[in-house]
């Protein structure tokens, strides 16, 4: 359990799980109530574990750095999930989370361009699958 790949793959069925049970939990209401209520499931369970674990950590403890990046991380998470909640009132979700998972090749190309990563060629054909794989997937034929 202390593996990346466990925790990313986990990661990958509850976005599955997200994009099935937002699909039908968006049916009946408009998409930015279903996003509020989704967060607040979000916040009062992490609370739960946080407290739970003995987690916690005194806000005082925390860099202003920090704070800058991960409330620039919560705007950009509560952007994506407003908008991908109004994606799937509009559309399938079949079609909507391949289109979502372009976040991995993005997510790719900023990590090369911001973050001094690098990828190697076998990597970048795997991005670029992702991306031709993910437009098929979408693709209404």
């Amino acid at each position: 359990m202390t593996s990346w790949v466990f925790w990313a793959l986990l990661s990958a069925g509850f976005a599955a799980l997200t994009a099935i049970f937002g699909k039908v939990g968006v049916e009946a209401i408009e998409s930015d109530v279903a996003t509020f209520l989704r967060t607040a499931v979000v916040l009062c369970v992490l609370g739960a574990i946080l407290l739970g674990t003995g987690e916690w950590q005194p806000l005082g403890s925390i860099s202003r750095r920090t704070y800058l990046f991960l409330g620039l991380s919560g705007l950009a998470t509560g952007a994506s999930w407003l908008c991908y909640f109004r994606a799937l009132k509009l559309g399938d979700a079949a079609r909507v989370a391949p289109i979502d998972k372009l976040s991995v090749v993005l997510v790719a190309v900023f990590g090369v361009a911001f973050l001094g990563e690098r990828l190697s060629t076998p990597n970048w054909l795997g991005v670029g699958l992702i991306a031709a794989s993910a437009v098929l997937v979408a693709y209404r034929g």
